[in-house]
């Protein structure tokens, strides 16, 4: 018991670590994006398309994961090294291709679809660790994925304009992070899928929880990943009313970054909480105080720094906890061998949503305005939380 209980936690740190380098090739063109358009004519389209390559890519990579049940069928941590090195280079690619071209977005296509063996695949490796303590470690692991997000927003400020220091340090970093996987183990619960069975897959449609767990989901992604890839930029955007440009930029900068980190530092807490009042509970709270945050985001934008600054960091706090317990109630509703492509698949779901609201929400801001974009955002948690209400019914009825 000792060598396992230290050989979990080792495993889990290291997990940690490689999983914040790696994802945090994410969000990195839309960090840089201020300095690439001072330097390079990039149409708004393409601006748009940069961060949704990324998206549409990721869904790409998931579907053909769980469809070929690779995180299930060879050892994860061999495909999470792989994954994430090639996504490394593919993310340098950007220094040496014209920004905002063909090439470009694609290299950021291919960088989502090989980060599709890199998260999912991290979570596959964690499950294995435990059974009720899974809310707390897939929590942490999500909590590790927050961070890797909001680093590049960390590295664009700590550059300054130099976006390709900043570029070169997240792959560099996302390298080390897939060498760092080789050096975890799997743990006890780990389960290997003997064959490749395409069919596993409609297990999502045919169990009713986790069919309701991925709505849940859905109305999550509804809202994250648009507010994670934009909301510097909309808080540039409130900020320049109070402050001169180059300040309320370099503090959107900043706040984005606190903003997400903040999620991901709930993320862990809610997990050891999920454990104990459960992981739909959590789930419901987080949405319904992420949704109420956004209106107020709406609210004061514009307005005083400070407040709009308070309203966003709680919106970053709340968006992100119950991510992690949507893929938990997959893990925990699954069969053990079939984990792995059922959470790539709720993944691929959930991102595919990601690719239109990320390709929508700079459109949409030039027709409704930032405070509008925020208020549409809302509309997720509010369905999200309509799901997991289903999903409490149905377990608390005749089985």
């Amino acid at each position: 018991m000792p060598s396992d209980f230290s050989g979990k936690w080792r495993a889990l740190c290291l997990l940690v670590l490689a999983e914040i380098a790696g994802m945090s090739l994410w969000f990195m063109s839309a960090a840089i994006l201020p300095d690439l358009t001072r330097e390079f004519e990039i149409s708004p389209f393409s601006q748009a398309a940069l961060s949704s390559a990324v998206q549409i890519g990721f869904v790409a990579g998931a579907v053909l994961s769980a469809i070929l049940g690779l995180a299930d069928r060879i050892d994860p941590r061999r495909l999470f090294a792989a994954c994430a090195i090639v996504a490394a280079l593919f993310n340098a690619g950007l220094l040496v291709v014209e920004p905002g071209g063909a090439l470009s977005i694609i290299a950021r296509f291919a960088t989502g679809a090989l980060l599709a063996g890199v998260y999912p695949v991290g979570m596959k490796i964690v499950v294995g660790w435990g059974q009720k303590d899974r809310g707390f470690l897939v929590g942490t692991l999500v909590g590790a994925l927050t961070f890797g997000s909001a680093a590049p927003h960390l590295l664009a400020l700590l550059g300054g304009s130099d976006w390709r220091w900043s570029l070169s340090v997240a792959s560099l970093a996302a390298a080390a992070g897939g060498v760092l996987c080789l050096f975890t183990t799997l743990g006890p619960f780990h389960a290997k899928a003997p064959r490749m069975r395409i069919g596993a897959i409609l297990t999502a449609w045919t169990n009713p929880k986790i069919r309701y767990a991925y709505a849940g989901y859905l109305g999550h992604m509804w809202e994250l990943y648009a507010m994670w890839a934009w909301i510097g930029i909309a808080l540039a955007a409130s900020f320049s009313a109070q402050m001169p440009s180059d300040a309320a930029i370099s503090l959107s900068r900043l706040i984005a970054f606190l903003a997400i980190a903040a999620g991901g530092a709930a993320c862990i807490a809610a997990g050891v909480l999920a454990d104990r009042v459960g992981k739909a509970n959590i789930a419901i709270a987080a949405m319904a105080v992420s949704a109420s945050a956004a209106v107020a985001s709406a609210l004061t934008f514009g307005g005083p720094v400070w407040l709009t600054i308070l309203c966003v960091l709680i919106w970053g706090a709340a968006i992100l906890p119950d991510s992690a317990q949507f893929s938990a109630l997959v893990a925990d509703f699954a069969p053990p061998d079939q984990a792995g492509s059922l959470m790539s698949l709720q993944t691929a779901l959930g991102f595919a949503l990601t690719f239109f609201t990320v390709q929508l929400t700079p459109l949409a801001a030039d027709f409704v305005g930032w405070p509008g974009v925020f208020t549409i955002m809302a509309i997720g948690p509010a369905l999200g939380i309509a799901g997991m209400l289903r999903l409490k019914r149905y377990q608390l009825g005749p089985q």
